[in-house]
């Protein structure tokens, strides 16, 4: 198998780009929502320049899919960053608590430079923004305590921004994912295809998966960087889920291609349902708490 090509930009996030840079005029506070197995690759490279010196909060979601050793990597690799990073689990409502005051404070300092020129306090106003399928939504409906927008596990549900109130201290923006133009490094595509963080209809489902096989296998090797006592056993996940390791009785490791073959003799041969299976397993978590991505390894400083 080749290497997948994947590019992905619908007419709704076009349009959906040009409103929330409009919108983006009326804004606070932005949180800044990013994918917790792909924090890197959920960046945005405009989201600087459109944000400008706006208040900004960074929110990693979906913690829940990472192992605690693996947050505790990524938080010290954002605070040597000088970013503050909160993590949150939208879809339990842990962590969001800590993000609501983070973004009222925001709007504390707002209302201060008000009142000094005069004017009266009104609500922070802030926005919701990320890559598709990152959890926005759901962060929204959390923070309103109650179901107001759609929130599934696939991109592209949210199409139009429309402003929720929160309480009369702030209100929120939820827009539709933002993805860039042209996805010019496809290891970034790779992963956002693994993660279903773009639409399905962008990637060849064999070739993503099998990548995705191979991916985990560099993963692991980096993984050691950070100390014998942090780096998880990645690929034991694989052993337990399906019987069959990333390593042959040989000793040969199979490649992403060989694995998906093997896999799909469980299903008559049907190397398609051996790659939707594998790539559903991940993302819903069947294959253990696995991030795509590391930071550099020579900016963080691993806990003994």
């Amino acid at each position: 198998m080749s290497s997948p090509s994947i590019q992905w930009y619908p007419g709704h996030i076009a349009k959906a780009e040009r409103s929330l840079k409009e919108q983006l005029k009326r804004v606070d506070v932005v949180l800044e929502v990013r994918d917790a197995r792909i924090p890197l690759a959920t960046y945005h490279p405009e989201v600087d320049d459109w944000i400008g010196d706006k208040a900004r909060v960074l929110v990693i979601n979906r913690v829940d899919m990472i192992s605690p050793e693996a947050r505790q990597v990524w938080q010290t690799w954002f605070k040597s960053q000088g970013q503050a990073a909160y993590f949150t689990n939208a879809k339990q409502g842990k962590g969001v608590q800590n993000l609501l005051r983070a973004a009222q404070d925001a709007g504390k300092v707002m209302n201060e430079r008000r009142k000094k020129r005069g004017m009266k306090p009104r609500p922070v106003r802030a926005v919701v923004i990320g890559f598709p399928n990152v959890g926005k939504s759901a962060l929204i409906n959390r923070l309103l305590k109650r179901k107001v927008v759609a929130s599934e596990r696939r991109a592209g549900v949210t199409r139009q921004l429309r402003w929720v109130r929160i309480s009369n201290e702030i209100e929120l923006l939820d827009a539709p994912g933002v993805i860039p133009l042209k996805l010019n490094d496809q290891q970034v595509a790779l992963k956002l295809a693994i993660c279903d963080d773009i639409g399905n209809a962008a990637y060849d489902t064999q070739l993503v998966a099998a990548a995705f096989v191979g991916l985990i296998k560099e993963l692991e090797w980096q993984a050691d960087g950070y100390g014998s006592a942090i780096a998880p056993a990645m690929t034991s996940q694989f052993t337990s889920r399906y019987g069959v390791a990333l390593t042959a009785e040989s000793g040969e490791r199979y490649t992403g291609e060989s694995y998906l073959r093997i896999l799909a003799q469980r299903h008559n041969d049907d190397l398609e349902r051996a790659a939707h299976q594998l790539l559903n397993d991940f993302r819903k978590g069947k294959l253990g708490n696995l991030v795509l991505e590391w930071p550099p390894v020579e900016t963080v400083e691993a806990n003994p």
